[in-house]
């Protein structure tokens, strides 16, 4: 499938309200909501998609439900490592998860975050609304190379979902799929 549509729907859309320490992250996905949401859940799944193509992911915990918690490493190629923490306060299937997000560099930088799965009919809208605790702190997340990370990050889960739906049509299906 080409990553390039007519459309322009698979584009990661990112804004930050000018008013609000927000940032409103917008994709579609050529799945299901559930197949979106257990990609976002399942730590098998979740280390092969996020985060930017260059750095490899490490999971420390991925508790995916209410209560749950969360604490994983990007590495640099240099050993340089970037970690990231928070809890998961409601996962409700194929619906909604929302959770905190630190990363260690900036520790009382907490957001809080809602992602909610949308479906379109054989598609789904992932929307996150991240909210920090000023527009200073949101503006320094997206300095610090956030848009590039998330971009690739939901290139690379298209992929994953493309390569589970072409090996499910082919009977030819991988340890996992998404």
């Amino acid at each position: 499938m080409s990553t390039a549509r007519a459309d322009r729907r698979d584009e990661t859309r990112i804004v930050a309200d000018p008013a609000l320490p927000t940032i409103v992250i917008t994709r579609e996905f050529e799945a299901s909501p559930e197949r979106v949401f257990r990609a976002y859940t399942d730590p098998e799944l979740v280390v092969q998609w996020l985060g930017p193509r260059r750095l490899t992911m490490r999971i420390d915990a991925y508790e995916a439900h209410s209560g749950g918690s969360y604490r994983y490493v990007h590495r640099e190629d240099d050993g340089t490592e970037y970690g990231f923490r928070g809890v998961f306060h409601e996962v409700r299937r194929d619906e909604r998860i929302v959770q905190t997000f630190a990363f260690d560099g900036h520790p009382d930088g907490v957001s809080l975050e809602t992602t909610l799965f949308e479906d379109l009919g054989g598609r789904t809208r992932v929307t996150t609304t991240s909210l920090m605790y000023s527009i200073e702190a949101r503006d320094s997340m997206i300095r610090s190379g956030m848009r590039r990370g998330v971009s690739e990050g939901h290139e690379r889960l298209d992929e994953l979902l493309d390569s589970a739906t072409a090996a499910a049509r082919t009977d030819q299906s991988p340890t996992r799929k998404a």
